[in-house]
C-alpha cells in the first residue's frame, strides 16, 4: 500500500520558514521526489473510486502560486493537492484531496457553480427538499462527512419564497463536503482507503446535483 511520505510534511514545514526562489531552487529536486511518491497515493484514490464511478484522470496543481493579483507574494504554496473530476457532462462534480502540515482534508460537490448552475441546483433543492434534506441526515454521510459547507446568502435568493422549507438550503451558494485529517491519519498506510470510503459515501450527494444539472425544469435531459 502507498504512504504519503513523512519526509513531505517536513518539507513544508521548512518551506513555510524559506519561502523564496533561491532555497527552493536547492531543494527542487527532493521536492519532486516526494511528489512522486505522493501521487502514488492519489493513484490509489483515482483505482479505488474507479471501481464504482467513472472518473477524468486526477490533476496534481503545482506548486507555484499565481501571485499577479495577491498580496501574499510568497511564491510557494505549503501543500500538494489534487483534483478529481468525474466523467464528461453526464456525471457532475468532482473530489480534491489536500496535503498539508495540521491542515491536511479532503472535500467534494460544488464550489462556485455559475449564475445557471446555481439556480437550477436552488430549483431541484426547492422542488425536491425532502429528498434533499433525507441525503444529507443520511447515517453514512453524516458519519463520514458531516454537516454541509459553502457561502451563503444572508437572505432569499430572487426568486425564492423566504418562507419556503429548505431555505437555509436555498441560502447556499457552495455546496461543498469537506472532513479533515491529521498529519498522521494522512501518513497511515490506510489513508487512501478512507478517502475512497468518504467519497464514495458522497455520491448520493453528487447524484442528486448531477440529475438536477443534467436535466431542465420538466425533467428532461439537456446533454
Amino acid at each position: 500500500m502507498n504512504q504519503i511520505p513523512k519526509d513531505l510534511f517536513k518539507f513544508f514545514i521548512e518551506l513555510r520558514k524559506n519561502n523564496n526562489r533561491e532555497w527552493f531552487a536547492d531543494y527542487k529536486e527532493h521536492y519532486n521526489h516526494l511528489k512522486d511518491i505522493s501521487a502514488l497515493v492519489f493513484n490509489d484514490i483515482e483505482q479505488g473510486l474507479g471501481l464504482t464511478d467513472q472518473l477524468e484522470s486526477h490533476k496534481i496543481f503545482r506548486i507555484y502560486r499565481d501571485v499577479r493579483f495577491s498580496k501574499n507574494k510568497l511564491p510557494y504554496k505549503t501543500h500538494l493537492s489534487t483534483s478529481i473530476h468525474r466523467e464528461g457532462k453526464h456525471l457532475r462534480g468532482g473530489y480534491y484531496v489536500h496535503i498539508e502540515p495540521g491542515n491536511s482534508f479532503i472535500a467534494c460537490g460544488f464550489w462556485n457553480p455559475n449564475k445557471e448552475d446555481l439556480y437550477r441546483i436552488r430549483k431541484e433543492i426547492e422542488s425536491e427538499y425532502v429528498e434533499f434534506s433525507t441525503l444529507l441526515e443520511a447515517k453514512e454521510l453524516k458519519k463520514q462527512w458531516g454537516i454541509l459547507y459553502g457561502d451563503q446568502l444572508k437572505s432569499c435568493p430572487k426568486g425564492f419564497n423566504k418562507e419556503h422549507v429548505a431555505i437555509k438550503w436555498l441560502r447556499y451558494k457552495q455546496f461543498i463536503l469537506k472532513k479533515g485529517f491529521t498529519d498522521k491519519e494522512c501518513l497511515a498506510e490506510d489513508f487512501s482507503i478512507k478517502v475512497v470510503d468518504h467519497f464514495r459515501a458522497a455520491r448520493p450527494f453528487l447524484d442528486f446535483m448531477t440529475l438536477a444539472l443534467t436535466t431542465d425544469l420538466n425533467g428532461e435531459s439537456i446533454v
